[in-house]
């Protein structure tokens, strides 16, 4: 089935929410921990097993969880608010979810195993801009000068604490890549799960994609990596038992949440904040090192989330 005409993505109107017992700002805060953490999780897991082959364990693991409780969490609110979810949908959630999970995350964990939790936290953070230049044309969002001005200060501060990491050599060009086609690859997702707007309950869209994501990965992680280099530890078993709970689940639940409440460009401002909170769990988790600078690089990215969030003022 054909997407739908930008007219019509213009013009309809959008589906309704799901309904949640926890205020918005709590719900962005808890999914900016959630997701900023996952970083240094998720390095200190592949210390005792190969990325691709944990990757592929932690998506089908939380997968099959969201798909099992999916009938319990969804059904009440398809009843109420959301229409039946279609073929078309399906395949839909299937192509964000290798977009989202096997690319993204298996060129992130790649990288993860020779860069720094924090630089992979800071490159992240410009899925932003990349959002934002295809928000225009696709989805018909319009970018005022003040959410242009805000992504340019996002970016200045993300600037100020590569150019801290970078200073020292400590980061390669090959992370850098590998990192940056995965945060390209979460940019087409985002903007795909707005222009296509998949029909189905949260979880069940999730579970999906999880899957797809797991199942794609499979025959790499077995073609280029060893199973005996997996080594049983308790760090490996709690590093796991967090990516699938609080990240798979938790996070990027939140996360297509927040897409069903504002525009795509918003809503991915909020990756602005993964430096500042990147750094703090790096050094907390993994006692990776702080250059000043890495601080000066917080106040801008602040000051362009509030920009680009800032509702506009009502038309008199």
């Amino acid at each position: 089935m054909p997407p739908a005409s930008k007219t019509h993505l213009a013009t309809s109107a959008p589906a309704a929410a799901p309904r949640t017992f926890l205020p918005l700002p709590l719900l962005v805060g808890l999914f900016c921990v959630l997701w900023s953490s996952a970083f240094a999780a998720s390095k200190m897991a592949l210390a005792d097993c190969p990325p691709l082959i944990l990757l592929s364990v932690r998506l089908l693991l939380a997968g099959s969880i969201m798909l099992a409780l999916a009938p319990l969490w969804d059904s009440g609110a398809r009843r109420r608010d959301l229409p039946p979810i279609r073929r078309r949908d399906i395949l839909v959630l299937i192509g964000i979810g290798i977009l989202n999970n096997a690319v993204y995350l298996g060129l992130n964990w790649t990288a993860l195993t020779f860069t720094s939790s924090a630089y992979t936290a800071v490159l992240t953070s410009c899925l932003p801009l990349l959002v934002a230049l295809g928000a225009g044309p696709l989805l018909g969002e319009r970018m005022s000068l003040r959410k242009w001005a805000g992504i340019a200060l996002g970016l200045l501060g993300v600037v100020i604490v590569l150019r801290s990491r970078l200073a020292g050599a400590h980061e390669t060009l090959a992370g850098t890549l590998l990192i940056g086609g995965g945060v390209t690859a979460l940019a087409a997702g985002t903007l795909a799960f707005k222009y296509f707007a998949p029909r189905g309950g949260v979880w069940s869209g999730n579970a999906v994609q999880c899957l797809a994501g797991g199942l794609a990965l499979i025959p790499i992680a077995l073609a280029t990596e060893s199973t005996g280099d997996i080594r049983l530890t308790a760090q490996l078993f709690g590093g796991l038992a967090f990516l699938v709970v609080g990240v798979s689940i938790g996070g990027y639940g939140l996360w297509f949440y927040l897409l069903t409440r504002a525009s795509a460009t918003a809503a991915s401002s909020l990756h602005f904040l993964m430096p500042p909170l990147g750094l703090f769990f790096g050094w907390l988790l993994l006692g990776e090192v702080v250059p000043p600078l890495d601080i000066l690089g917080i106040v801008p990215i602040a000051l362009g989330i509030w920009l680009v969030t800032r509702p506009a003022k009502p038309a008199r």
